[in-house]
């Protein structure tokens, strides 16, 4: 038996931050190690929602970065940008077409934030699940990473290969592409807002003291951590639901600082709020330095970059095209004629 694969990616809208790294990206990390792994910059997601294309190819960039610079291997992953391979557009139009209306238009997500975007909601936004479901359903994935607010979209991905691909155009016995299983990490998948700990830490919170971005210099970290939002109680415990704010950061100062959560639990139990945010403070910036110091190298040499995305393109085409003339042969579409000479 061949090595499972797994797929995952991010947008890169706004600034990667610590929920991204604890809850996602360290996680790839390790899984790189024992699985076939694919991760993408997924920048075609990003454009759902009114945007600055300058930024946004900028951002792009940055995410693919600090994807290396978080310790991801290209000798181990394929890295890659999602809309440099144009087959993840090819095959949502394809799933589009045998995927019923009301299954996107009961999905949360997209109820929330039309909401929000009313007569400005694009027809992408209620589509992105589509996309994600080709983007999985591409590279065969066995095993998706995914947080709670995640699993209705990879539900949608497992019903429109299973029900829909598998189950109507399939030859018996058949199988066109792979249904995937979700890949829930248990510790630290959900780190919450400095400013609400009862709320995920998020990209797109308009306050920017709710989050420790990847890139945040030493003194901001502090800043952040020493305005970040506690209670009147002494010491810091996992026991109290009534307290999330500290059961959020006594979690981060554990996994950062390479503790237990007994052993955190046990060292801050009897601390003080104020002595406990310096502690925090001085673990995350060190968890942190080796991240920016590669960053930085990363930035400052733009052809490297370019390379291993150049190569995890043409990695993720192999497979990708595959996958695609499957699905392409299965849904009638005639063979693309050989290029003349």
């Amino acid at each position: 038996m061949g090595r499972k694969r797994v797929l995952s990616g991010v947008q890169p809208t706004g600034a990667l931050h610590l929920g991204n790294w604890v809850g996602a990206i360290r996680n790839w990390v390790a899984l790189q190690h024992q699985h076939d792994t694919f991760f993408c910059v997924v920048d075609l997601h990003a454009i759902t929602v009114p945007h600055d294309p300058a930024l946004l190819a900028r951002q792009t960039q940055q995410t693919a970065a600090l994807y290396l610079a978080c310790g991801i291997d290209p000798q181990l992953a394929t890295v890659f940008v999602q809309s440099h391979v144009p087959a993840h557009s090819e095959l949502c139009w394809l799933l589009n077409c045998i995927t019923p209306l009301n299954w996107l238009e009961r999905m949360i997500q997209f109820k929330e934030k039309a909401s929000r975007q009313g007569s400005q909601t694009s027809v992408g936004l209620l589509d992105y699940p589509v996309l994600m479901a080709a983007d999985i359903l591409l590279y065969n994935a066995d095993l998706v990473p995914v947080g709670n607010d995640q699993k209705q979209h990879l539900e949608l991905a497992r019903n429109i290969a299973q029900q829909r691909l598998n189950g109507q155009f399939a030859a018996a016995g058949a199988t066109i592409l792979n249904v995937p299983e979700p890949l829930i990490f248990p510790e630290g998948a959900r780190v919450m807002s400095l400013t609400d700990g009862r709320n995920k830490m998020s990209k797109s919170d308009p306050n920017d003291n709710s989050r420790i971005n990847l890139l945040d210099p030493p003194e901001l970290v502090c800043k952040k951590i020493k305005r970040a939002k506690t209670d009147g109680a002494m010491g810091l415990t996992f026991d109290d639901p009534e307290r999330p704010e500290a059961v959020n950061l006594l979690a981060l100062y554990a996994l950062l600082g390479h503790r237990s959560r007994a052993g955190a639990a046990a060292e801050c139990g009897q601390m003080g709020w104020g002595q406990f945010k310096g502690m925090l403070s001085e673990v995350v910036v060190e968890a942190l330095r080796p991240i920016q110091q590669r960053y930085g190298e990363l930035m400052a040499d733009p052809a490297t970059l370019d390379h291993v995305l150049s190569r995890g393109r043409q990695q993720a085409e192999m497979v990708a095209q595959a996958s695609l003339e499957r699905v392409r042969t299965a849904l009638g579409l005639t063979p693309r004629p050989p290029e003349i000479p």
